[in-house]
């Protein structure tokens, strides 16, 4: 069967149980335990269904231009995708020469060490940004920094961010996936106008509640967003995604209250596990990346999921000794303490 070699190598990413069951505490995929702003639902009951007969806007114009006043930029400086894994799909294209490579922390994000894959060049993990030669030669051409990290949650400041991009030669993207729970962020990085190499990517997955909807956007130099637009689909965001998309950014202040309270159930739930001895990796997401004080962490998992509560277990040497637990609701957190042995 002519299968592509490097796919049937390809070891593929395993996204979090999506369990059919409704009466489970899912804590696994870092989804928002919210519901997205009224205005998306509004949108939804009074959408046009004669727009669904023809193509949507290609450039999605109407979104680019309140996304870019929220990150107070033009219109050409915003890129939109098919959820923020297109555009990290998009960026491995249009920025790594064949025959190049990638980068990003080790551990984060465990799509980047697909993407190489699939994109057919090398992925190269650093533990930390110190770690990483910008100078050395034949030094990737694309580092994927997701901040706050995933899995752990730790954050790099913005200065330290913005101090690796002037060293650095090639293009860095920061992944801001979970961005509206920091403290700060690299967003003003890629706005700056002497901004060269920089792209700054969000979602709509997390702080807006809409991980059903798949749309995310960057924000970068326009030269590189220019790039993007080269080689993505024709219609890659449905007209349906750009209209609900467009209500989630007019309404900031749902999603900024919906976020405090998970940063509010996010210390709540820390304090708690620490008092019980657990080793909580300081975090600025909706998550935590805990270590247990006795059990493996592992039986913990498997002990949960029997219990129908489902957080998220990563059998690697660098993350096997930890949970990655989504914080969901007061009363979701405690139940899961209540069945932690």
């Amino acid at each position: 069967m002519p299968i592509a070699k490097r796919v049937r190598e390809l070891s593929p990413y395993v996204p979090g149980e999506q369990p059919k069951s409704k009466d489970v505490v899912k804590l696994n995929t870092n989804e928002n335990p919210y519901p997205p702003s009224p205005e998306c639902a509004k949108t939804l009951a009074g959408f046009d269904l004669d727009r669904l007969r023809k193509y949507p806007d290609p450039v999605f114009m109407a979104l680019r231009k309140a996304i870019a006043r929220l990150c107070k930029t033009t219109p050409e400086h915003v890129f939109v995708g098919n959820g923020s894994d297109e555009v990290l799909a998009l960026a491995a294209k249009a920025f790594v020469e064949d025959g190049g490579a990638l980068a990003s922390l080790d551990p984060s994000y465990s799509l980047y060490k697909t993407i190489a894959a699939i994109r057919g060049v090398e992925w190269r993990g650093v533990p930390d940004l110190a770690a990483f030669d910008t100078k050395a030669a034949g030094a990737p051409e694309l580092f994927l920094l997701t901040n706050p990290n995933a899995p752990t949650g730790a954050f790099i400041e913005p200065d330290e961010i913005a101090k690796f991009a002037r060293r650095y030669k090639g293009i860095l993207l920061v992944d801001e996936a979970y961005a509206d729970f920091a403290r700060s962020n690299a967003m003003p990085l890629a706005a700056a106008p002497r901004n060269r190499n920089t792209i700054v990517m969000r979602t709509f997955s997390k702080s807006y509640s809409l991980a059903g909807l798949r749309v995310g956007y960057c924000v970068g130099p326009v030269p590189l967003v220019e790039a993007l637009y080269k080689i993505k689909d024709s219609y890659n965001v449905d007209a349906i995604a750009q209209a609900v998309a467009l209500a989630a950014v007019k309404d900031q202040k749902w999603m900024k209250t919906n976020a405090a309270k998970i940063k509010k159930t996010r210390k709540a739930f820390t304090a708690e596990l620490v008092k019980r001895g657990w080793d909580v990796i300081p975090s600025e997401s909706n998550f935590v990346f805990a270590r247990p004080p006795k059990q493996n962490a592992k039986e913990i998992f498997l002990a949960l999921k029997k219990a129908g509560i489902f957080v998220r277990y990563f059998e690697t040497p660098l993350t096997r000794d930890r949970l990655r637990i989504t914080i969901g609701t007061d009363g979701e957190m405690v139940k899961l303490l209540a069945a932690l042995p």
